[in-house]
């Protein structure tokens, strides 16, 4: 079996940026498993992306599937053959779709009756064959979110296509894809090569395109390019670039023959915040900017040019004269921002829709200004700062420079709120309201900006709920799910331990009052509201916990949530103590007592008894166990109290010994039916103590 490369290119307008890579990768998988599934051998399968271009080389494809097997079950027998034992047409036609004449077909007896059965086989298909489908069928599978048609065809793809390569090693592949037929030719940059360019085999692709082409067709090694040349041209200008991962990579989709130059700006325009410069240079030019040796910005910037041009001064100075304008309305709007306060652009949020059934942003400030009050009040913070900072945390929305880049709200608003004479704290939880923005993202670090973040993620999470339109799926508008581990994230990692149903419920009341303030309460809030947000919001910690938290299963997350805490901060501490207890020689022991006990109890079908009765221990094993049990209990209770869960396991497995002494001595189901009822309740007490922290019957083993 002979066994050479495969490449498949599809060239086309330039695509969407922001989702190049996420192509490529998908393409790449896509004909990987179309491979997989036709049983055709191959190596590693690679994705390249360019603005023009989709590509995947496949390494080492065999030129044919290997031999078929084939085990078939056809038609019952009685249906096979008619009276006289000719065949009928059901066992022909099982025949041909087998490759087989009747003659060679057996038979097979099952407790449904006896049936035809092929077993044979057959050559594989070649390869050249079968590549036209799996490209084909990847294609079909790429995330797009909107096909488009060009000219009188009806093929459609995310831009037009112009051209498709299909080669196996230096044989082209008889295809036709988008009305095209596949060939060999491929075409390098738009302006530096614009000729066509023959492809003699798949393995010389990358270096025929970079030597011929001026395309550099690999996504990551074109980065690192890019990458590399931004940093030197920064530090040949003095300076340090900026370096954002997203930026890099849309740079990256939209360059061929990347060419980065440095470029200045006028000094006036560092008057303004360094969050607005780079908000400009990075969102709309997508310019990297540079910092100095203190770290303040420099009037510098880095461009990177797809074309290595005769005149690069020209390129330099057309990149400047284009940034100049960009900087001069975000210098006019900072101004003219400026001549209002924050306070004095409150009425304008009741123009502001929030959410159709919800209100404008005038009844979620107000929301937010009686939740973020009472959590800080609970928490022994500022109430009158962290209201204030909630007045006034949505007003830089109607300002120009939010207008225009709604990346810097809650930034600008808490330059807005200094200039307007604002205390520093209520200005910094104004910037604080949106944290953690992402996974692994600063939290709030002033005690208003937890109070004004946790109420503003929380209102939004109720909210949505309250009116029924909860996350389904992968739809999630609003963020809930980023709202939730936010808000947890904040509670847990602050140490702030709140009573996260009753949060819930104040703000479940807040909205409920809202919606009916504004006719908006068609639907009734469930009675079951709070617990449901109440699991949406714990669910979003277990991927969390296992992916951060070494040792964390989602079997130790169930044991703990079945225990149903009220704060996050004590589901934490709960389910570290687990863990810890777990490593423990005695956790296996005690844990499958506690599996026992849980399936005693369900079976007996009874309540048990809330107390023992010391005078029906009759069996020296059980009496050990109440004994130790009830030397135990006081003190469990008295750390699980004071949270300290992981010293209340370690002493309750010093009652292994008893334990396992009970179940070997004793029968539980005792014919007397109050000593069974007695020793039920025996381990209906020692389970309780467990229960304190952890349902220990939920984990395995």
């Amino acid at each position: 079996m002979k066994r050479t490369d495969f490449l498949v290119e599809i060239g086309t307008e330039e695509l969407p940026p922001k989702s190049l890579l996420a192509l490529a990768e998908a393409f790449r998988d896509g004909v990987a498993a179309g491979l997989d599934a036709a049983q055709l051998a191959h190596g590693a399968a690679l994705a390249y992306a360019t603005p023009r271009r989709l590509a995947v080389l496949v390494r080492r494809l065999a030129d044919e599937q290997p031999e078929q097997q084939i085990e078939r079950r056809g038609p019952p027998v009685s249906a096979a053959f008619d009276a006289a034992g000719k065949p009928t047409r059901a066992a022909t036609a099982f025949a041909e779709s087998c490759g087989v004449a009747v003659g060679a077909l057996t038979r097979i007896t099952e407790p449904k009756g006896e049936f035809l059965f092929c077993k044979a086989s057959r050559p594989g298909a070649q390869t050249a064959v079968l590549l036209p489908g799996v490209v084909q069928a990847a294609l079909d599978k790429l995330p797009i979110a909107r096909r488009m048609r060009w000219g009188a065809g009806e093929a459609e793809f995310v831009r037009p296509v112009h051209w498709v390569v299909m080669l196996h090693g230096e044989e082209v592949v008889p295809a036709e894809l988008f009305g095209l037929k596949a060939g060999r030719m491929t075409r390098g940059h738009r302006f530096l090569a614009p000729k066509p360019i023959a492809l003699r085999s798949p393995g010389g692709y990358l270096a025929v395109l970079e030597r011929r082409g001026h395309v550099l067709a690999d996504f990551e090694a074109r980065r690192d390019r890019i990458r590399a040349g931004v940093i030197a041209a920064a530090e040949t200008e003095g300076g340090a670039a900026v370096i954002d991962p997203a930026v890099l990579d849309e740079v990256t989709a939209l360059t061929e023959w990347p060419v980065p130059m440095a470029g200045h700006f006028e000094p006036r325009f560092l008057e303004l915040p360094p969050e607005v410069l780079i908000a400009t240079l990075q969102d709309h030019q997508r310019y990297f900017p540079v910092r100095g040796k203190d770290g303040s910005l420099l009037p510098l910037f880095v461009a990177v040019a797809n074309i290595e041009s005769r005149d690069p001064l020209q390129v330099r100075a057309g990149n400047e004269r284009v940034v100049r304008p960009r900087l001069a309305d975000a210098a006019f709007f900072y101004a003219a921002d400026r001549k209002a306060t924050l306070e004095s652009r409150r009425p304008a949020l009741a123009a502001v829709t929030f959410q159709a059934k919800l209100g404008s942003l005038a009844d979620k400030s107000a929301r937010i200004t009686e939740l973020a009050g009472q959590i800080a009040r609970t928490t022994g913070g500022d109430p009158n700062n962290s209201q204030r900072a909630a007045e006034l945390a949505k007003c830089d929305l109607v300002t120009a420079m939010v207008g225009e880049f709604p990346g810097l709200q809650g930034v600008m608003g808490r330059y807005y709120a200094l200039n307007d004479g604002e205390s520093e704290q209520v200005a910094a939880a104004i910037a604080e309201q949106y944290l953690p923005r992402f996974a692994g993202d600063q939290l709030p670090a002033t005690g208003p900006g937890l109070a004004l973040a946790v109420a503003d993620k929380l209102d939004t999470l109720v909210g949505i709920f309250a009116i029924g339109q909860k996350p389904t799926g992968a739809k999630d508008p609003f963020g809930l799910r980023r709202s939730a581990l936010g808000v947890l994230r904040i509670l847990i990692e602050t140490g702030i331990a709140l009573d996260l149903r009753e949060l819930i419920r104040t703000a479940l009341d807040s909205v409920a009052a809202n919606l009916a303030r504004l006719g908006s309460a068609a639907t009734p809030i469930p009675d079951t509201a709070v617990d449901d947000i109440y699991d949406y919001m714990m669910e979003r910690l277990r991927a969390w916990y296992v992916e951060s938290a070494g040792g964390i299963t989602t079997e130790m997350f169930d044991a703990v949530l079945d225990t149903r805490p009220a704060s996050p901060l004590d589901f934490d501490d709960r389910l570290r103590a687990l863990a810890a207890f777990l490593k423990l020689p005695e956790a296996a022991s005690l844990t499958a007592a506690n599996k026992r006990i849980s399936n005693i109890l369900r079976k007996a079908g009874e309540q048990p008894n809330p107390r023992v009765d010391p005078g029906l221990l009759g069996d020296p094993a059980e009496r050990k166990l109440a004994t130790e049990l009830e030397e135990l209990r006081t003190e469990v209770e008295r750390l699980v109290t004071s949270r300290r869960y992981t010293e209340a396991l370690t002493r309750l497995a010093a009652l292994r010994p008893a334990v396992d002494g009970f179940f070997d001595r004793v029968l539980v189901m005792a014919e007397d039916v109050r000593v069974r009822a007695n020793r039920l309740a025996l381990l209906a007490a020692l389970q309780r103590l467990f229960l304190h922290t952890a349902n220990l019957a939920r984990l395995p083993g």
